[in-house]
């Protein structure tokens, strides 16, 4: 019974997670990566407080000292704010599709940079993981032309890869404290949200919202960071790790159907195919982990 439940844990998450990328296009339309991080971080730290209410977490809490704040606030950072301000920069630049599968490579960066700070060894599937991650990149900013390289949007994949760079990061600082999940999450998007307020302040303004805007940050903030966290870490409990993980995998291929009906973009063959590669490299590689 538990492992057909964490089934369905996982089959939310990643439903839930799916139509990020085409939402936050459509909402970058109108609002800048400042803007859209301020709600949709302020969303998520108030419906990860309840689900902290709700599930009894608050004396975890009071077992946090000084020095936990201080890796929520550096992790905050890293893993939340400074993730979405260059990820959301990159998305308003370049088609959804390609900005959400070029920062699909943080796993790929985890792998990279878990050797220096978790001093893991390196081994024939994390190669392998790696130079199938950066040939995926390669086919999809290249967009089906990888001997003929005409790269239009630079700026925009710079960003997306940042961000993917920084998420790996953070990743890896998470894999190494281990912190209980829904506590440490909510405090990063606590965190995120304090630094981004001080720069909406400082390098943008606080916008009024339509109710479409509203209605889809209230979607951002309490589903896709909230609620899809919460399934997630249920489904690692009662389910196995790897068959969970791989499962997770069928995100960035899910988010093409919300992508093209919503966004209206044609997808790429080259999109799909950089997807494989990168996903293949993954698989690989964690593959090899119990």
């Amino acid at each position: 019974m538990a492992k057909r439940i964490s089934y369905l844990y996982v089959a939310m998450a990643v439903l839930l997670w799916s139509p990020t990328a085409a939402v936050g296009k459509l909402l970058l339309r109108n609002l800048n990566n400042l803007q859209f991080l301020f709600f949709a971080s302020l969303i998520a730290t108030a419906s990860l407080f309840v689900i902290v209410l709700f599930q009894k977490k608050l004396p975890v809490i009071r077992e946090y000292g000084p020095g936990d704040y201080w890796r929520f606030a550096y992790m905050g950072f890293i893993g939340v704010f400074l993730y979405y301000v260059l990820f959301f920069a990159g998305l308003a630049l370049v088609p959804a599709q390609e900005a959400f599968i070029v920062n699909y490579t943080w796993p790929v960066w985890l792998v990279i940079l878990a050797m220096p700070i978790l001093k893991e060894e390196f081994n024939h599937r994390k190669l392998a993981a790696i130079l199938l991650g950066f040939m995926g990149v390669y086919v999809v900013v290249t967009r089906g032309s990888p001997f003929s390289p005409s790269i239009t949007d630079l700026e925009g994949n710079l960003l997306a890869l940042a961000g993917a760079v920084s998420y790996g990061i953070f990743s890896a600082l998470d894999k190494k404290h281990n912190y209980e999940r829904l506590t440490s999450t909510m405090f990063y998007y606590a965190f995120a949200f304090l630094y981004v307020s001080v720069s909406v302040l400082l390098f943008s303004e606080i916008p009024s919202l339509s109710l479409y805007e509203l209605a889809s940050l209230a979607y951002f903030g309490i589903f896709a960071c909230g609620l899809a966290f919460v399934f997630w870490f249920l489904a690692l409990k009662h389910g196995d790790t790897a068959r969970m993980s791989n499962i997770v995998f069928l995100t960035p291929f899910l988010s093409l159907i919300p992508i093209y009906f919503l966004v209206g973009e044609r997808i790429l063959p080259s999109s799909v195919i950089g997807l494989v590669l990168i996903v293949a490299g993954i698989v690989i590689q964690s593959r090899g982990k119990k």
